[in-house]
């Protein structure tokens, strides 16, 4: 089964966001768990908690449906070691709070070195800081996302988020998303089904399907190998339809959720049904 949905609000109880996600036709959902764009947060309470779960059951929702983000602020590879704390800490603080809910996945952008020390030490503080936070909770998978590679961000290549993977001591609980939009940002031509497949071909050979936790469906408004974020409705950016016609035509993608983060949220209904449509 295809599990579609959208990034989509938990303002006033994260157990709002599955309401949000139901009447959008949704049957998976993005959500942030607490303010993404400040440090610190109330925890939350056992009755937060308890109504998430019953929404949750009450949509018939699984973990497998579900794609948690966390916050903006993050950047577990930044060399200053005090910023760095303040990162790991709000890095573990989210891992907990999605273990709480009874969740199996938290998806981050990897981090940035900053231009202040090589990337690949960057890489290994990210592992470092990934391996922390799997000490620190148990059944959550740190789901790395592809992107666009805009200023010093890591994880602009399959090849870097491989290494990133290969200095995490315990690589039992990572897992992939992959952005249409970030990917395409980077370099990675996916405007053709047949360019969309051979950019699999390669994922799956330097990273593996096996690891492919969710995905965030996105046309890009943004110039092919331009390193920059700018996402649009799905079929008016320089990706066009065929893409999302590949994902939805192809097994490898059920069963992970599907998440639109495209730029107009009125239209993320019709966008549900667009891509339903295609796998028909």
């Amino acid at each position: 089964m295809y599990y579609l949905g959208a990034h989509v609000s938990a303002a006033g109880g994260v157990h709002n966001a599955i309401s949000h996600a139901k009447s959008i036709g949704a049957n998976a959902l993005a959500l942030f768990t607490k303010n993404q764009k400040q440090w610190k947060t109330a925890p939350l309470s056992t009755q937060d908690v308890q109504l998430f779960k019953q929404a949750m059951d009450d949509a018939g929702f699984t973990p497998k449906q579900v794609l948690p983000h966390d916050g903006y602020l993050i950047n577990l590879g930044n060399p200053e070691p005090d910023k760095r704390r303040i990162s790991v800490d709000a890095f573990i603080d989210e891992m907990q709070r999605v273990q709480l809910l009874g969740l199996d996945r938290l998806n981050f952008h990897p981090g940035a070195h900053l231009k202040l020390i090589p990337p690949e030490d960057s890489m290994l503080l990210i592992a470092q800081g990934i391996d922390e936070a799997l000490q620190e909770t148990e059944g959550v998978h740190a789901v790395i996302e592809t992107t666009a590679g805009q200023g010093s961000a890591l994880g602009r290549s399959f090849e870097e988020l491989a290494r990133i993977i290969e200095l995490v001591k315990n690589r039992d609980r990572i897992g992939i998303c992959i952005d249409t939009c970030h990917i395409f940002a980077a370099g990675y031509d996916i405007r053709t089904q047949e360019g969309f497949a051979h950019v699999m071909e390669e994922f799956n050979r330097l990273l593996g399907f096996n690891i492919l936790m969710g995905m965030h469906l996105n046309d890009a408004k943004s110039a092919f190998d331009s390193q920059v974020d700018r996402h649009a409705p799905l079929g008016e950016g320089n990706l066009g339809l065929e893409p999302f016609k590949a994902i939805m035509a192809d097994s490898r993608f059920e069963n992970i959720p599907l998440i639109l983060e495209t730029t107009d949220p009125d239209r993320w209904s019709q966008e549900i049904v667009l891509l339903r449509n295609f796998a028909q």
